[in-house]
């Protein structure tokens, strides 16, 4: 448990935001080289680890390594940068927070991130949160002249400046657990496994935050003969929050996806797959929830619909407050995910894996 929350520690305290990812791209690769036979970066930044396995059927787990962010899309002449978001934010909870702004040679400065004080706002607009484009980023400069010579530039991009901490256990709190805990259960599976029934290819994606870029090139690269996508789900079992609305709680198990997405159409994980995973949680003990979200997908998306058809799934793990600077959850739910797909892994040789796959009728 132990070695899990330091992995989490350092992939969450890594920058990169979509588009961005080299930092935590570097944390990646460095985790998982002792434990694949080769390690690709494709052209858009995907790391691929590939584990050749005992057949040269194909599965891919797939991971997406960026966060949400900002981008600076003006500079004003008293050196406030204004912004726009890169992903899904939630203005309530942007305004007031520190945040990395990365310059144009690659360094990183500290800023916050300002809106009007309530104390000069209209009273009938004091209790509205501002929209992001109405926010900016100081980063104590007191003209445009001094923020470009910070290294400051019309699309230099910003992340949330958030230390990881546990607070009570096994519960821990930090930035970009959307999906840098994805990522840690896909690394700390790879330690477990050994002997595999397939070649295994393990997946850091980018600019899933801005639609599942990375997931489809990796996947019409690969072109798996089965694929799970790891992520993030929402944990909405706090106050006022009706029971149904909670899609998953924190701490009650792994998720196993039966579908999502929102206005763009829903995702119905692959059948067959589904409950194989359902049977694999079943028969060695993995507590797990079954989870339906309307509102937000997975890389699991992206890759079902490539080549021919892939047949896909997602593994979540239950998260609180995700996109928020304080996203939370229950490490124990992160170790059994990794539990779980390690199992899965193993437990689907080619004879599983042909069941999935085209039939002939006749």
């Amino acid at each position: 448990m132990e070695d899990f929350i330091r992995l989490l520690k350092t992939l969450s305290e890594a920058r990169g935001p979509s588009g961005f990812e080299d930092e935590v791209r570097e944390v990646v690769i460095k985790e998982m080289e002792p434990y694949v036979d080769e390690v690709v970066v494709d052209r858009w930044g995907n790391v691929i680890g590939v584990k050749r396995g005992s057949s040269d059927y194909r599965a891919m787990v797939a991971a997406h390594m960026d966060e949400i962010g900002l981008v600076v899309d003006y500079i004003d002449k008293e050196g406030f940068l204004r912004i726009r978001p890169i992903g899904g934010w939630s203005e309530v909870t942007l305004a007031g927070q520190r945040v990395w702004v990365r310059t144009v040679d690659r360094r990183w400065v500290r800023g916050v991130v300002g809106v009007v004080p309530p104390h000069v706002t209209p009273s009938d607009k004091e209790r509205e949160a501002p929209e992001i484009k109405d926010m900016y980023i100081d980063v104590g400069a007191r003209s445009r002249e001094e923020v470009e010579k910070m290294g400051i530039a019309v699309g230099s991009v910003a992340v949330l400046d958030r230390e990881f901490a546990v607070l009570n256990g096994d519960v821990v709190t930090g930035k970009a657990f959307d999906d840098r805990v994805g990522v840690a259960v896909m690394l700390y599976a790879l330690r477990q496994l050994k002997e595999v029934p397939v070649t295994l290819y393990a997946v850091a994606t980018v600019q899933e935050e801005v639609g599942l870029r990375g997931a489809q090139i990796a996947a019409e690269r690969i072109n798996p003969h089965y694929a799970v996508a790891l992520d993030t789900t929402i944990a909405a079992d706090v106050p006022g929050v009706e029971e149904r609305q909670h899609v998953t709680k924190m701490g009650r198990g792994v998720a196993i996806k039966v579908l999502d997405g929102g206005r763009g159409g829903l995702f119905i994980a692959h059948p067959a797959l589904r409950d194989h995973i359902i049977n694999i949680a079943r028969e060695v003990g993995i507590p797990y929830q079954l989870e339906v979200l309307y509102g937000g997908t997975t890389d699991a998306m992206a890759i079902a619909f490539r080549r021919e058809g892939i047949p896909a799934v997602a593994i979540s793990i239950p998260t609180r407050y995700v996109h928020s600077p304080v996203e939370l959850l229950d490490v124990r739910d992160a170790v059994n995910a990794a539990t779980l797909l390690r199992h899965v892994i193993e437990k689907t040789p080619p004879p599983v894996i042909d069941k999935f796959l085209d039939r002939k009728v006749k």
